[in-house]
Parts: C-alpha cells; structure tokens; sequence
C-alpha cells in the first residue's frame, strides 16, 4: 500500500519523458509532487520520505486533506461511509498532526461546498 506514492510518481516521470513538452511540464510536475508527497503528515510521521511542515509541496498538503475527506466519506467493501459532519471532525482533529493547520481551517471554511460537491458526484459506492 504504501508504494503507491513511489509508483505515481514514477508513472508521472515516464510520462514526462514521453510527452517532453512545455505545455504539460508544469501540470506534470505537479501531479508526481501530489502523487509522491500526499501521504506525508504534517508532523513528520507520514511517507515515503517522512516530510514535515513546509517541506511538504502545498499541492500534496491539499490533496492529503481531499484525499481522507472523499475516503472517509465513501463507502468501501471494508467500511462503511461517514456522515460528512464526522469526516469534519476527524480531519478537525488531524489538525497540526496529519494536516496543515492553515489547509485545515480553510477546509473548515468551505467544508459545506465539499458537502456539496461530494452529494453532487455521489457514486453508488456511497448512495
């Protein structure tokens, strides 16, 4: 499981050298910054390099939020879905450890538009 982020990130890389275009550097570059770094946690415990604060890219501290909110919310063959007032609360509760402490209140800001969004695009995986 956790070989994931070094995986992505290594697609990522290939694709860079298929594509070498200008156009898709940038885009390219971060999405394997996302792909490899989602998964560090803001206090240093995370993987695959064990980032903390700052060293983290901004582009996979925002998507390590994105990323718990839309697995807490979604029902899985192993687990079933939360209510998005308890996934709020446990990314609340991840704040300064998992998340960005700054990401994290401006996801608290908007955490109705993920509401939102998420009933909007609803799979039948969480229906």
């Amino acid at each position: 499981m956790k070989q994931h982020t070094i995986l992505g990130r290594n697609a990522i890389a290939s694709a860079e050298k298929i594509i070498a275009s200008q156009d898709s550097g940038d885009f390219l570059a971060l999405a394997k910054a996302i792909a490899y770094s989602h998964q560090e946690w803001w206090d240093g415990s995370g993987y695959p390099e064990g980032l903390s604060g700052d060293d983290i890219p901004l582009s996979a501290r925002l998507m390590a939020v994105v990323d718990v909110y839309d697995a807490l919310i979604s029902r899985r063959i192993y687990k079933a879905a939360l209510p998005h007032n308890e996934a709020v609360e446990i990314i609340r509760q991840k704040r300064g450890s998992h998340f960005d402490p700054d990401i994290v209140d401006a996801f608290l800001a908007v955490s109705e538009e993920f509401l939102q969004i998420s009933q909007t695009f609803a799979d039948s995986l969480t229906e």
